[in-house]
């Protein structure tokens, strides 16, 4: 059954996209100093080799703010322009204010209505679809949307089976109206999810109200990632596969018509899996974890933004963006480019 969420009047478009990582490059070598773990192993198991750090001092909003004024440029967009602001992050500079209405400040938006979305690495998928809501009923013309993190700020660098995986960075997308129909990059189809029941297979047990950082509990470290891997393996799997489905199935495409898919940049035996099982061929994927390692809500905005401007896209073809979160969440988007 087609999802009602798709039954747009207008094309909403991504008239351009920004990323920005921070500079300091932090390797499998030098993991190798921290905990018990050797490039070969993180190499083999994740298909990461490298990951980016955040300088002392630089929060979330600040590289948000950067890959935000980037997309900004691609677009030729001024701040003005802007009227809402959507930032995904699992990683705020604080609990509030959002982090959305730090980035307003930043980039000088003063029309726009700013709020950030928790959906973890399915958040900038999210906020596309929220986005497109908004300007196909009219209420929002030029919606930036920004997925970042600062994932270093809540790992736990004594666990090697967290530690390896996780970076810091910022994509971000400007979506717009376009009555004629006429303009390139149009969202197509898109499909969100989640299962609740899955809660603790991926998450930070503390800091929030159920279970407050205090002087008795500040040792155990509650505020980092805990994951179970395999677990998360199974359900990413199973539920990215079902979500290219459905909005190729929404689209009237198959697997066959799919000339670039962009997953969640987490694992490369997870994208592995999910190409193999739909026979999608792994030229046709674009991965840059190898570089950047899981950096949650920025990593699909980021991979996005590189395929545009390395070329790795082309106008005309079929662009499938797909991710898998805590939560557990799930989301895909088609955009005919």
């Amino acid at each position: 059954m087609p999802d009602p969420t798709n039954s747009f009047d207008c094309a909403v478009t991504i008239a351009g996209t920004g990323s920005y990582l921070p500079e300091k490059i932090l390797t499998n070598a030098d993991l190798e100093v921290l905990v018990d773990t050797s490039d070969e192993w993180i190499t083999s198991r994740t298909g990461i080799r490298e990951r980016r750090i955040a300088a002392d001092g630089q929060t979330t909003s600040d590289l948000a703010t950067e890959a935000a004024k980037r997309a900004m440029e691609d677009a030729g967009v001024s701040a003005e322009d802007i009227d809402l602001i959507i930032v995904a992050t699992v990683s705020p500079d604080a609990f509030f204010p959002a982090t959305a209405c730090y980035v307003q400040k930043n980039i000088g938006a003063t029309n726009a209505m700013s709020f950030d979305i928790s959906a973890a690495c399915s958040g900038f998928l999210y906020g596309i679809q929220i986005c497109r809501h908004f300007i196909n009923t009219g209420h929002r013309k030029t919606a930036l949307v920004i997925g970042a993190e600062k994932l270093s700020s809540m790992v736990d660098w004594e666990d090697r089976n967290t530690c390896i995986l996780f970076g810091d960075g910022a994509g971000a997308a400007i979506l717009k109206r376009d009555d004629t129909g006429t303009a390139g990059r149009k969202i197509i189809s898109s499909s969100l999810g989640s299962d609740g029941r899955q809660t603790d297979i991926l998450h930070v047990p503390g800091g929030g109200s159920a279970c407050p950082i205090t002087a008795d509990n500040v040792d155990q470290k509650l505020n980092t990632i805990r994951m179970q891997g395999r677990e998360v393996y199974k359900y990413a799997v199973n539920a990215m596969r079902r979500a290219v489905e459905t909005v190729l199935d929404q689209a009237g495409l198959k697997a066959d018509d799919v000339d670039m898919l962009i997953p969640h940049q987490a694992n490369l035996r997870i994208i592995e899996a999910i190409t193999d099982r739909m026979g999608i061929p792994h030229e046709k994927t674009f991965v840059n974890l190898d570089k950047y390692g899981n950096t949650s809500a920025a990593a699909v905005a980021i991979a996005l933004d590189e395929a545009n401007h390395t070329g790795a896209i082309k106008s005309g073809d079929n662009v499938v963006l797909v991710a898998f979160g805590a939560g557990l969440t799930w989301a895909s988007t088609l955009v005919r480019w």
